[in-house]
């Protein structure tokens, strides 16, 4: 395969992307997966670069703004309302980052008290560190490449946040390790 074969392969699948996933002929209610779309805005990002066709930086910003709008926000099955950090509208739309991002699994989060099932985990949403490292990733070279600061500033709040719900202080000797997120 040559690099311009690889380059227009790349192209169509990024393309087939941004219309499955409702981002370029968006869907009534847009499903992102946290993991996929902050791959999916470096391929973006690395496309106009290449081709200097602005629909893909286009693609990367709204892809932004769309996981920020879906992932940012309490599911519409939670009885919770609202940006995930608690913040009103106008607050959590200039700082959708700042309770951290969902990453957009099918079924939502188990409550406290709900038992857990093995089975189920796997298709639950939440907070996963890893997934939000990534999408630090993502922000931060959206940042870099586009020159926009707030890519920057929600970086730097989604990891101040992840950092507060996953790291653990010593207790009397105890190593400092990672836990599960809680809200």
């Amino acid at each position: 395969m040559t690099p311009d074969d690889a380059l227009a392969t790349s192209a169509r699948l990024m393309s087939e992307f941004a219309v499955r996933t409702g981002l370029s002929a968006p869907k009534q209610r847009a499903e992102r997966y946290l993991w996929t779309d902050a791959f999916a805005v470096c391929n973006f990002i690395e496309l106009f670069r290449r081709t200097r066709d602005e629909k893909y930086l286009r693609y990367a910003t709204d892809l932004i703004d769309q996981v920020h709008r879906v992932l940012g926000r309490y599911r519409d099955d939670d009885a919770r309302r609202g940006w995930i950090s608690g913040l009103d509208e106008e607050a959590g739309r200039s700082h959708p980052t700042a309770g951290g991002l969902r990453i957009g699994k099918p079924l939502k989060e188990r409550d406290a008290n709900e038992p857990v099932d093995e089975r189920l985990e796997w298709d639950r949403d939440g907070q996963y560190f890893h997934y939000l490292t990534k999408w630090m990733h993502a922000l931060c070279q959206a940042a870099l490449f586009i020159g926009e600061a707030a890519y920057a500033r929600w970086a730097v709040e989604l990891g101040e946040r992840a950092f507060a719900g996953f790291a653990r202080g010593p207790r009397s000797g105890e190593v400092v390790g990672l836990c599960c997120m809680h809200r």
